[in-house]
């Protein structure tokens, strides 16, 4: 499959929503309630992705996509640090790195984010960090391979209105 890593246009916010509802379906099923999963909706996220692709370019932050002659098939979003302990002119975060069910285990991911850690590099950051889901096993497998580690840091986002428990990862970057 030939794939084509680019930033995200406006044009891309329903696919962009579409590959986040899918691929949080797959991937936290048995990890999240079932009911709200289920109750995910493309068209409830599109509003917000295009928020953040419309207020692009802006310093330190992106949204990238993976397309196929079919499509956009994953995205990924990356900004300053939110958290406290990190220097938000040092250290970037990776937000967001989904990929459709149907792309999984294709090189795709590896690809999208070996660029996001470029965009990372680029925008001046040194380091970079992550939060994922403490249970979420093939993620934090996948972040390991891709040269991330647990730093120690955990918490409970209840953002989306159920408790979710975190763990950060974090790498240098080159």
């Amino acid at each position: 499959m030939r794939i084509r890593i680019r930033p995200a246009m406006v044009q891309d916010v329903p696919a962009i929503a579409n590959v986040h509802v899918r691929s949080w379906q797959e991937a936290y099923q048995g990890l999240v309630p079932q009911d709200f999963l289920d109750a995910m909706d493309p068209a409830s996220r599109a509003a917000g992705w295009e928020r953040s692709v419309r207020s692009l370019p802006r310093p330190g932050r992106g949204v990238l996509v993976a397309e196929s002659p079919d499509g956009v098939v994953g995205f990924s979003s990356f900004r300053p640090a939110r958290d406290p302990d990190c220097d938000p002119e040092r250290v970037g975060e990776l937000l967001t790195i989904y990929l459709l069910p149907s792309a999984l285990g294709k090189g795709i991911g590896r690809g999208l984010m070996a660029a996001t850690v470029s965009g990372l590099a680029d925008a001046g950051y040194a380091e970079a960090v992550l939060w994922v889901l403490d249970t979420n096993a093939r993620a934090r497998s996948f972040y390991a391979k891709a040269g991330w580690s647990p730093d120690g840091s955990a918490k409970q986002d209840s953002s989306l209105g159920l408790p979710l428990n975190e763990v950060r990862y974090r790498r240098r970057l080159p």
